[in-house]
Parts: structure tokens; C-alpha cells; sequence
């Protein structure tokens, strides 16, 4: 008997998934509570843009925001966020609330349950044992139902990838682990009908939640390895990048760079992990320390900005800044947990007028998430600084553009160095991190 299957969550990860199973297999749901998303997906428009209109109006896969249209599905695959608190801690509302729909999706139908014992698959970063500590007696309380013994519980971490157009959903080894054999031989059938790279079978569930948040754990100690680096080299008086360059020539040097840690992933995970650890009776001291290190270099950049303009006789009467970029990362419209408002938020402080331009973004999100209002190119006249925070493509196009909107000994910004700083216009000064 083949699964019916409900995606349950239908942004960055839920819907490139979603897509991908109804391409392969029948019966396939899509689920999510935003009815005003569910619309707009049907209309052939996606918000995140990870996806085109062909491919939604094209899919075979039911799209819907009625809890009722899951009653017949046997496998359900939760893939909503997990974000953390304003004190650093996880927030499980989102993923108990996928856990309470999923509750009163099997409570409704007990009695007349399908032939398949109900798998629940979680797909959301999580710590060790959330899954069966946590989620699995939340779905038994709500529906009256015995864990393990009336419906089953997978674990499968996402590896998307937002704007990444050469690691993509079925070229990526996934991760697979269950509470049981015949559970685990279930997923291996429907993951394997999209994933083309192969499945790595975890042991058990909690293998398979740890290997998740260690993935961006580990980049997160990396990176904040590099912003170490960076604010060292700022006060010898050297470039970074130029110090990279150097140690990169060596064979294993692992090649990681400064920046803006932000997104729904790297700067949030590692919190999962130090929280459950701590709950352990463990404090994590390197893991924190590295998040301090990346939470604090928004405040560093900006700094660093007002020292160098403190120099020029425009900021005495004002100065003018433009920034370029507010999405959390280059070449994507997801404006979750972007770094670039603080930067913002500290200029503003000592009195700089800020311009905001992201050819990305949606300038609604902006104004709802952050109050900040989004420039169009032809606003960015006159100005004393331009920080290049987010280097989109359609930004690097039109580079030599932006540069011309600076005034005679206006200040580069190159928060990614990317530029090239002799290939600058004459008269222009140049700082990166």
C-alpha cells in the first residue's frame, strides 16, 4: 500500500520538499496554517523564491489550510521553524502547534485509522530527544493515542539550502533515523524516491537530531573563529582578507571568512544544543562563547563605521550612509534574523540618516519585521559612507553605480570583501572586515 503523505509547514524547507515528493510519488499534501500562503501558492507565487509559477501550477500535490484534508495520510513530515526566544532560548510554539494539528488529525479518525500505522516524521532543528521527549507525548495527549505503540516517530534534518541553485534537495546525502526497523524501511522508501544522493542511516532518533544542530554549530564556532580573527586585524592595522589569503595556501586550511551571522539556522541552532546540554547540568563554553563572538560584530561594524567617519567634517553636520543589502544572507529575499538592522539601528543612534536598498526584498516584510523603510536605487545620492552588507548579484552588477552616488573621500564599506580595493574610483577610501 503506497503512503499518503502530508508536508506539514510550507516555507524554505516544506515546499521544495513538498514539490519534490509529488513529483515522484501520488497522494501528496501540502499543509499550512497561513491560509493567505496557501492562496498565494496556489496563484503560482512564491514568496520565498525558491520556486517558479510553472512548478506550482504544475504540481501534483494538493495544497491546503484545513487540518480536516490530512485525515487520510499515514506519513506526515513536519518542517516548520524552530526559532529561539528574546532570551536566547528554543521556542517550541511552532512545532507543538504542528504536533497539536497532528494530535487532532489522528484523535478525529480513531477508530477508523488507515491500514498504515501513522508515522510522524519531524524535519525541524531540534536538540537530542526533542522528538520523542517532547513532541511524541504532546501528539499522544491530543489524540489518545499510545506512543510507540499506536503511531511511530522518524527524524529526518533538513539540508536546504536557501538560493543555493547547485546543492539542492535531491543531490544532498539525507539523514534518516527512527524509533524502529520497519519504521526507518518506511522512510528510506519515500525519502529515497526524491533524495538521488543516498540516505544515511542513523542509529537512532537523537543520532540523527545532534547531527543536525551540529552541522551549524560547527559553522558557527567557524565563523566566529574568523570575526575573532578580523577584530584582532583591525588593531594590528591589516587586512583580513589578505591574511586568509595567505594561510589558505596551505593544504588543509579550512577556508571560512568574517561576516554577519544571521538566517533561521547558524545563529539559531547552537541555543538548541547549549540549552538541552545546560538542562544536562553541562555548560557549554566554547559553543557560547562563539555565539557571543558573532552576536557581537553588528555592534563592532557599526562602530567602527561612526569611528571612521568621526574623522570627516560631514558627520559633524550629518552624516549620510547607505546600505546596501538587509536580506540575512546574499542572493536570497529571507530577511529572518538579518544582522544588518542592528547596524542600522546603532548609526541611527549617533544621529546618522541611514538608507536602506535591497532589490530582493519584499519592502512590507521590511517595514513589518524591522519598521525600516526600503530606498530605491536613485535615493542613494550623497553619501558620506555605502556599506556593502549583502552582496546580491544584482548589487555586484551595478556596483560601479552605487559607487558613483558617494561623495569625494566617502568611505567603502566591504563587510564580505569582495571588492577590490585598487580597482576602486580615485578618492574613495576602503575598509572591510
Amino acid at each position: 500500500m503506497s503512503e499518503k503523505i502530508a508536508v506539514i509547514g510550507l516555507g524554505y524547507v516544506g515546499l521544495p520538499l513538498l514539490l519534490g515528493l509529488a513529483r515522484n510519488l501520488d497522494h501528496v499534501t501540502g499543509f499550512d496554517i497561513d491560509n493567505w500562503r496557501i492562496e498565494a501558492l496556489r496563484a503560482g507565487n512564491d514568496w520565498t523564491g525558491e520556486t517558479d509559477a510553472n512548478q506550482l501550477k504544475n504540481t501534483r500535490a494538493k495544497l491546503t489550510d484545513k487540518a480536516d484534508d490530512l485525515r487520510e495520510c499515514s506519513f506526515f513530515i513536519v518542517t516548520v521553524p524552530t526559532p529561539i526566544s528574546q532570551g536566547k532560548q528554543p521556542d517550541l510554539e511552532p512545532i507543538l502547534g504542528a504536533c497539536k494539528i497532528i494530535g487532532e488529525v489522528l484523535r478525529s479518525r480513531k477508530g477508523n485509522m488507515p491500514t498504515s500505522m501513522p508515522l510522524i516524521v519531524f524535519e525541524s532543528t531540534v536538540y537530542p530527544g526533542l522528538t520523542e521527549n517532547i513532541c511524541g507525548p504532546k501528539i499522544a495527549e491530543i489524540s489518545g493515542l499510545k506512543q510507540h505503540q499506536d503511531f511511530r516517530l522518524g527524524y529526518s534534518p533538513e539540508r536546504i539550502n536557501p538560493g543555493d541553485k547547485k546543492n539542492t534537495l535531491d543531490n544532498i546525502t539525507k539523514i534518516i533515523g527512527a524509533e524502529d526497523d520497519a519504521s526507518l524501511a518506511r522512510m528510506a522508501k519515500v525519502y529515497s524516491a526524491v533524495i538521488k544522493a543516498g540516505l544515511h542511516h542513523a542509529p537512532n532518533i537523537r543520532v540523527a537530531e545532534a547531527a543536525k544542530v551540529l552541522e551549524n554549530t560547527q559553522r558557527d564556532i567557524n565563523i566566529a573563529l574568523m570575526n575573532e580573527l578580523a577584530v584582532i586585524c583591525d588593531k594590528v592595522g591589516i587586512r583580513t582578507h589578505d591574511v586568509l589569503a595567505a594561510a589558505g595556501t596551505k593544504w588543509n586550511f579550512l577556508k571560512f571568512t568574517p561576516g554577519l551571522v544571521g538566517g533561521h539556522c547558524i545563529g539559531v541552532d547552537p541555543f538548541y544544543l547549549t540549552s538541552r546540554a545546560e538542562e544536562l547540568g553541562y555548560h557549554p563554553e566554547v559553543i557560547l562563547a562563539g555565539r557571543r563572538i558573532n552576536d557581537n560584530m553588528p555592534a563592532f561594524i557599526a562602530q567602527k563605521i561612526i569611528k571612521l567617519l568621526a574623522s570627516e567634517s560631514a558627520f559633524k553636520s550629518g552624516a549620510r550612509v547607505g546600505m546596501l543589502g538587509l536580506a540575512f544572507k546574499e542572493n536570497v529575499r529571507d530577511l529572518r534574523n538579518s544582522r544588518v538592522p542592528e547596524i542600522v539601528s546603532e548609526l541611527e543612534t549617533y544621529g546618522i540618516t541611514v538608507l536602506v536598498h535591497d532589490p530582493l526584498a519584499d519592502p512590507d516584510h521590511a517595514r513589518h519585521e524591522y519598521g525600516l523603510e526600503l530606498h530605491v536605487r536613485e535615493k542613494l545620492k550623497d553619501l558620506d559612507a555605502l556599506v556593502l552588507a549583502v552582496p546580491h548579484k544584482v548589487l555586484m552588477q551595478d556596483i560601479a553605480g552605487l559607487l558613483s552616488g558617494l561623495r569625494p573621500k566617502g568611505w567603502v564599506i566591504d563587510i564580505k570583501s569582495v571588492l577590490d580595493p585598487a580597482g576602486l574610483p580615485q578618492g574613495l577610501q576602503y575598509w572591510s572586515l
